[in-house]
């Protein structure tokens, strides 16, 4: 896992281990490990120092497929209800962020994938983060869910209409993530469960320089729909 986080002007550095070498000079391990608030290189260079959070780890993973947004993943959380009670079953895992996250939270994971290349990036980075509560499984979720009477189902996969609800108990949560309005409605068409909301989220940030205020040229737009389901 990544100890500490340092800035320079527009420069982000991540520290493990070891010195951290960088165009603004050189800072030693023992420096490092100590350090807080502000730190110099070698050459005099001042950096601020951070220690590591959950979500400086997050930009360290593999990623390999592509991957849900924070701006999403921070809306999955809050309307999933997760706590430290709840037992959650997530497919496809992909690079295994959204396991992740719940795992944070949530008192178990299971999360499924069926292609062994993303099984494999998905498994080394709950590692990397040292998440024990999340188990990568391998298996097609079209087909059988082990799990029964779990609390929150989150779905990442083309065609979630498939899926058998039943493992999901009353009042429980399902939550799926769709790039397109086409299989947003084809699932809405066929759920018998109830849906609460399908949102699409965008997130423009904004600059702020003095009393140069104003929003940023580029923003994050479309990602996905997010479908909210409450189990009957």
């Amino acid at each position: 896992m990544i100890n500490k986080v340092l800035i320079r002007n527009e420069n982000k550095y991540y520290w493990t281990q070891g010195d951290l070498h960088t165009k603004d000079g050189v800072i030693k391990e023992s420096e490092l490990k100590k350090g807080q608030g502000l730190i110099k290189s070698h050459n005099e260079k001042e950096f601020q120092i951070f220690n590591a959070n959950f979500i400086d780890n997050f930009a360290k993973i593999k990623r390999g497929p592509a991957t849900i947004t924070l701006k999403d993943l921070g809306y999955i959380l809050i309307n999933s209800g997760v706590d430290e009670n709840s037992i959650v079953v997530d497919a496809g895992s992909g690079c295994g962020l959204l396991a992740a996250t719940m795992g944070k939270f949530a008192k178990k994971v299971y999360s499924y994938e069926i292609k062994p290349e993303h099984l494999k990036i998905a498994k080394q980075n709950i590692e990397f983060l040292g998440l024990k509560n999340v188990e990568i499984k391998e298996g097609d979720v079209y087909e059988k869910i082990d799990e029964k009477n779990i609390d929150i189902l989150t779905l990442d996969l083309a065609e979630p209409w498939r899926i058998n609800f039943d493992c999901v108990k009353n009042g429980g949560t399902i939550i799926i993530y769709l790039p397109t309005i086409h299989q947003v409605m084809e699932f809405c068409a066929k759920s018998q469960d109830h849906i609460e909301k399908v949102v699409e989220l965008l997130e423009r940030e904004w600059h702020i320089e003095g009393k140069k205020v104003r929003p940023k040229s580029q923003m994050i737009g479309h990602t996905a729909f997010l479908i909210i389901v409450r189990k009957l």
